[in-house]
């Protein structure tokens, strides 16, 4: 199976968040983010799990207010369609200071690595993105 495959099964997980030492679910702010978005976990780039995960580590340590706004503030979401297979970035708003430095270098082989859980064995699994978007919003 492909990263990309919907089923009425299976979630896809990439293995990036969890290498980056979260477990599911996911800190706050990344659960708004993808549940606000409707876009599936695997349909992001390393570089916006790089960026969410720096903002998560800012929040934790700083304990400081960030919401989503806040986020739009900074960063526009963009698509970057390849073979009809649509992933997203964050891509830094114009005139504006790079937000966070050196979370745009590229992994390779980020799109095979990944693993299915079963969506009834999850907590919530039921609210999550059952189909890939090719727009999403923030």
């Amino acid at each position: 199976m492909k990263s990309d495959v919907v089923s009425p099964t299976w979630v896809c997980f990439p293995a990036l968040p969890f290498l980056l030492g979260y477990s599911y679910p996911f800190p706050d702010l990344i659960q708004r983010f993808f549940t606000f978005t409707g876009i599936s976990y695997n349909q992001v780039m390393p570089m916006l799990w790089r960026v969410l995960h720096t903002i998560e580590q800012i929040i934790s340590n700083e304990r400081i207010d960030f919401n989503l706004s806040k986020l739009s503030y900074l960063y526009s979401l963009v698509t970057h369609g390849s073979h009809g297979s649509h992933r997203f970035l964050f891509n830094a708003k114009p005139h504006q200071p790079l937000p966070i430095l050196k979370t745009t270098q590229n992994d390779s082989r980020w799109k095979n690595q990944f693993f299915f859980v079963r969506w009834d064995s999850i907590p919530q699994g039921d609210s999550l993105p059952k189909k890939w978007i090719l727009k999403g919003r923030i």
